[in-house]
């Protein structure tokens, strides 16, 4: 069954157009992983699906009978003062509506005159059947706790339920519009980058929630090991056309792999054909000046061309960001922690690790020239607070760090703070890469910035320009041992590849926070798990690390077996 039709449709915001007679069907069963370039269109298709923005005269966006969307957008925003679990209850109004009906059915249970009223009686009596068996199939009568249970499954701690969503940040704000769409059971699940900002145990848990949702989703996501996971179909936006293929992320690329080079294949033999028609073609008309009898010849072979149905050539190659981390050699000890400690309570008890003000307990590791390393961990288990001690922002309470002597260490922060958003896009590279306004210009391009974004203030960037600049002030810093603290959460996918490419060609050291499991099995060779305030080492990706620790997400819970 046909949930959403969206028939030629054309969309032009100012004087931009995103799409042109676009159209597409999402089915009531389908989980579709909606993906594409930063800037190709996602967003606003799904802004367009839920009547927030118009499509020009022609196209038509219809829903089914009886249809529900819901929508959560990569920034959604709520009453400041609400606290996050009033807000998460809030998710399915619905049953606060039968609880209050419930509560008037009783009270015309008590009244005299239905009880003594057979007609009216069995009246109120079947209502109130209705309305529990209504109230049993939302849940109703453990919403209380399933609302806890899911936000403690997608990562918001529970000594945050009672804060105001004012003292939250943007990630957790997301955590609680996730958890009040699940709550409402709409048909069709739109998701906007749903996963920004959740940890591991949480991105398997939202896998778990699509997975098992009742209606069709569709996420736009940029973390592909997501989308292989949960993807029955994926639906690709790129030059403002859409594209669909039944399978999950791995199996579409491999499938448009092999339709670009057939394509090309048939593009190819088409242009040799129409190349020999032409050469025809001409020969006739030089004849025809001798001979009017090959007249007909030449009209007969116009009609011929025209009416091939023209083979569009595909784009093999696609412009990308141009990052080259050079690096250098530098000293064979890039980073020790010897027997460190990290404490936030002035008289912190031993034991147990993790515990009393313990952030970091006896950390004791040896990073080498040359390592790729990830650091993993539930968000709020330290993972931060590590790296602003090698960055010497924070003091370690016991222990000591060594940094090597020939070590510049260069460092890429999450939520961009490393960078001046007063400050205008060409400035900053001017600054840090002491380099003329041309030269600058050139440099940028090579990051996909166009002539216009130079000029603006970098606050006015959006989070993927941002982390491309953050990108190429980090190849101008010159540093041989990069901190790069989830470099993938804000980069498109084909953004993430060429971070993933250059990490790899990179004769230098890396430590990356990252709860990317593809871009951790493609970049690093040892992995630090940090929990209960202590690291245990493994070797290799993010696979070989979930097979040798025996590692399972149940929930919110880690479960090892």
């Amino acid at each position: 069954m046909i949930s959403i039709t969206v028939s030629n449709t054309t969309l032009v915001l100012g004087s931009h157009v995103i799409f042109r007679d676009l159209s597409w069907e999402i089915q009531h069963d389908q989980k579709i992983g909606l993906i594409g370039p930063n800037g190709a269109g996602k967003s606003s298709l799904f802004k367009l699906m839920i009547g927030e923005h118009s499509p020009e005269k022609g196209g038509t966006v219809i829903k089914a009978k009886g249809v529900t969307v819901g929508y959560l957008p990569q920034h959604p925003e709520f009453e400041l003062e609400k606290t996050a679990l009033t807000l998460a209850l809030e998710g399915n109004s619905r049953v606060a509506e039968i609880e209050n009906e419930l509560q008037r059915v009783e009270s015309k249970l008590s009244d005299p005159e239905v009880y003594n009223n057979a007609k009216s009686l069995e009246r109120v009596l079947d209502a109130q059947h209705k309305l529990l068996e209504e109230y049993e199939s939302l849940g109703g009568l453990n919403y209380a706790s399933r609302v806890r249970e899911l936000l403690r499954g997608l990562g918001l701690p529970e000594s945050d339920f009672e804060k105001p969503i004012r003292a939250l940040s943007g990630g957790q704000k997301k955590l609680i519009g996730l958890a009040r769409l699940m709550l409402a059971r709409p048909s069709v699940l739109l998701l906007d980058e749903p996963d920004n900002h959740l940890d591991m145990p949480g991105k398997a848990y939202l896998e778990k929630l699509i997975n098992d949702y009742p209606g069709a989703v569709v996420i736009i996501s940029h973390d592909r090991y997501i989308l292989d996971a949960i993807a029955t179909h994926i639906a690709e936006i790129e030059d403002g056309k859409i594209t669909t293929f039944i399978g999950n992320y791995t199996e579409y690329i491999v499938d448009k792999e092999k339709r670009l080079a057939r394509q090309e294949e048939l593009y190819q033999i088409q242009q040799r054909e129409i190349g020999r028609l032409e050469m025809a073609l001409k020969r006739y008309k030089t004849w025809v000046i001798f001979n009017d009898k090959f007249a007909s010849r030449v009209h007969a072979m116009e009609a011929r061309i025209e009416r091939i149905e023209k083979i569009e050539r595909p784009v093999l190659e696609r412009r990308k960001m141009d990052l080259e981390l050079n690096g250098w050699r530098g000293s064979n000890q890039v980073l020790e922690f010897d027997e460190v400690g990290k404490s936030f309570s002035p008289h912190p008890p031993p034991s147990p690790a993790g515990r009393g003000g313990h952030v970091l307990q006896n950390i004791n590791f040896l990073i080498r020239h040359g390592e790729r390393v990830g650091l993993i961990g539930a968000n709020g288990a330290g993972k931060s607070v590590l790296l602003r001690l090698i960055l010497g922002k924070e003091k370690p309470t016991l222990g000591e760090i060594k940094i090597g002597p020939s070590v510049k260490v260069g460092y890429y922060a999450q939520e961009h703070e490393t960078l001046d958003f007063n400050q205008t896009v060409i400035d900053a590279v001017r600054l840090s890469g002491n380099m003329s306004e041309s030269n600058a210009v050139s440099f940028l391009i090579r990051y996909l910035f166009t002539y216009q974004q130079v000029t603006q203030r970098i606050g006015s960037l959006s989070g993927g320009e941002r982390s491309r600049l953050q990108l190429a002030l980090l190849v101008l810093s010159g540093a041989n041992f990069l901190l790069l603290d989830e470099p993938t959460n804000n980069l498109d996918i084909a953004s993430a590849e060429v971070l993933e490419n250059a990490l790899n060609d990179f004769n230098g050291t890396v430590l990356v926070i990252s709860h990317d499991r593809y871009f951790l099995d493609r970049t690093v060779s040892r992995i630090f798990a940090l929990e209960n305030a202590q690291i245990t080492e493994y070797i290799g990706g993010y696979s070989d690390y979930a097979a040798k620790a025996g590692v399972h997400f149940f929930g919110a819970k880690q479960v090892k077996v």
